[in-house]
C-alpha cells in the first residue's frame, strides 16, 4: 500500500498537467516539504515551477512581498501571512496556483494564543484565495506531514474551482 502523501502527490500532479496549469510553493514551517513531496512525482518539471523557503520575515516580506504591516499586526504565523505568501509566490513565479504554509510544528515556539501545531494554509488561483487554519497534535515531522497533506488537498480543490 502506497503512503497517503504519494498518492495525493501523484492524482495533484495528474490533474496539474492534465489541466495545463502551473505551481509554485511559498514554505516556512514545512522547510519545503510540499515542494518535495510534489517533484517526488516523475514528470512534476512540467507544472512544478518553484518554490521558496522563507523561514525568516526578512524573506518573507523582501522576496515574497509580505507587507510589514501584515507582520506587524498578525505575526508570521496567520491566515493573512499565509494568503500574502501564496499571492507572492504565485505572482514572483508566474504561476497558475501559489500555496503558501505557515506555522509552529514543535517542539517549541507555541504559546497559549498560537500552541504548537498550528499551521495556516492557504492557496491562490488569482482569482480566489482559500484559507485553512489547523491545529496538527503531533510530533514536528507529523505535523509537517499533516501540513503537506491538507495542502494538497486544498490543491486539488483549487484545481477543480479552475478547471470548471
Amino acid at each position: 500500500m502506497k503512503p497517503v502523501l504519494d498518492s495525493l502527490s501523484e492524482e495533484v500532479g495528474r490533474k496539474l498537467r492534465a489541466a495545463g496549469l502551473t505551481i509554485a510553493c511559498a514554505e516556512s514551517c514545512t522547510g519545503g516539504l510540499l515542494t518535495s513531496t510534489l517533484t517526488d512525482v516523475p514528470g512534476s518539471s512540467f507544472y512544478v515551477m518553484g518554490s521558496v523557503v522563507s523561514y525568516s520575515n526578512d524573506v518573507k516580506s523582501r522576496i515574497l512581498h509580505v507587507s510589514g504591516d501584515t507582520l506587524a499586526v498578525f505575526g508570521a504565523v496567520s491566515a493573512e501571512t499565509a494568503h500574502e505568501m501564496a499571492e507572492g509566490v504565485r505572482n514572483l513565479i508566474q504561476t497558475d496556483i501559489g500555496v503558501g504554509i505557515t506555522g509552529i510544528t514543535g517542539p517549541d515556539g507555541g504559546s497559549c494564543e498560537k500552541p504548537v501545531g498550528l499551521v495556516y494554509i492557504a492557496v491562490s488561483t488569482g482569482a480566489h484565495i482559500t484559507a485553512s487554519k489547523n491545529n496538527f497534535p503531533g510530533t514536528r515531522a507529523e505535523n509537517k506531514m499533516m501540513a503537506v497533506e491538507k495542502a494538497l488537498t486544498m490543491i486539488q480543490s483549487a484545481i477543480r474551482s479552475i478547471d470548471g
